[in-house]
């Protein structure tokens, strides 16, 4: 069974920054895509950035020179480091991995900017 952790949301005034982390464990062979969406209240869930298991990356229009995704395939994990975060970044942050061709959500994490 596989399980996605994330960490590293919180509280932060408009143009600072926060590193969002997520963890796959558990039978994991091979991981092709990381990624990361968002849910703000009242919107639907949109993708914010995904990595290939090349490195290739793709980010929302929103997020471009501001946000980067990276990963770490040794650990399993997944990172998103958020710069000069608006408050239109408000929003529930899930980490989506695609391991073994299965699509994996993690828990959700809030990430909150506002002075």
């Amino acid at each position: 069974q596989v399980q996605l952790v994330e960490s590293g949301g919180g509280l932060v005034q408009p143009g600072g920054s926060l590193r969002l982390s997520c963890a796959a464990s558990g039978s994991i062979r091979i991981i092709y895509v990381m990624g990361w969406y968002r849910q703000a209240p009242g919107k639907q869930r949109e993708l914010v950035a995904n990595i290939g298991i090349g490195g290739s990356t793709n980010y929302a229009d929103s997020v471009k020179e501001r946000f980067t995704i990276s990963r770490d395939n040794a650990k399993n994990t997944v990172y998103l480091q958020m710069s000069s975060l608006k408050p239109e970044d408000t929003a529930v942050y899930y980490c989506n991995m695609n391991i073994g061709g299965v699509i994996y959500w993690g828990q959700g994490t809030q990430a909150t900017v506002s002075s």
